[in-house]
């Protein structure tokens, strides 16, 4: 069987998701006169808090500007500093202007998008999130031409890495979900998501953290479906 799409993830796979973040926090918290060397023990939190309150909106539990408000107040605590709820949404504000100005693509995002688009194969991005940021995202980085539709969260059935999302975006996208490829940074959401929606899928390691056997595991962009031939792309990732 051949395949006739690949859908990309975003945070963490076309766009440095951490290092704008990382850059985002340091700014932030400078600006309320917190050392250097205490943003530096306090970043890993952000991320966590991150995880535990968009997983919660993920779930539809809360919304969108809930989760913000909920990760800005415990990270804020955690800092000794006391926000009112009132303020929650204009603190979270600065974050926002500094990770925008921080988005930045891998250097191996557009090469990549190219190199598929050039075998005929159609592309998409499966994203989980508010959809006006996430098409900003690609926008602001360079992408937004060549990644063809914007399939995010906040416009489908459900979120990554509910079966619903994978499906629902193969459908936009006129694709068979067995002939549609999933590559994504998260292992649990990305790959094993797309798979228990009957889509293959390379997991993009970055890190070379996780267990994943290598013919499905990549560390680059560069390596994603090597150098074959569009006659020759047959699916090959687990869970065809």
């Amino acid at each position: 069987m051949r395949l006739t799409a690949v859908l990309f993830d975003l945070d963490g796979t076309l766009l440095d998701h951490q290092a704008a973040s990382i850059a985002a926090v340091n700014s932030w918290l400078a600006s309320y006169g917190i050392s250097q060397t205490e943003i530096e023990a306090v970043v890993p939190y952000w991320f966590e808090l991150e995880q535990r309150h968009y997983s919660a909106w993920r779930a539809g539990e809360i919304s969108f500007h809930e989760q913000r408000r909920r990760r800005t107040r415990d990270f804020f605590h955690a800092v000794g500093i006391t926000v009112q709820a009132r303020d929650l949404d204009a603190v979270f504000t600065d974050y926002l202007t500094g990770y925008e100005a921080a988005w930045t693509a891998f250097d191996d995002a557009a090469p990549a998008l190219h190199r598929i688009a050039a075998t005929g194969l159609r592309i998409g991005v499966l994203t989980n999130g508010d959809h006006a940021q996430q098409t900003a995202k690609l926008a602001a980085i360079g992408l937004i031409d060549h990644c063809g539709p914007v399939l995010a969260s906040s416009v489908l059935p459900a979120a990554k890495p509910d079966p619903r999302a994978f499906t629902e975006a193969c459908s936009r996208l006129g694709a068979d979900p067995a002939r549609a490829l999933m590559v994504g940074d998260n292992y649990e959401i990305d790959v094993l998501g797309a798979r228990a929606a009957g889509l293959p899928a390379v997991h993009l390691d970055r890190s070379a953290e996780c267990p994943e056997p290598d013919s499905d595991r990549i560390s680059t962009l560069r390596d994603l479906l090597g150098d074959i031939s569009p006659a020759d792309q047959a699916v090959t990732a687990s869970g065809a």
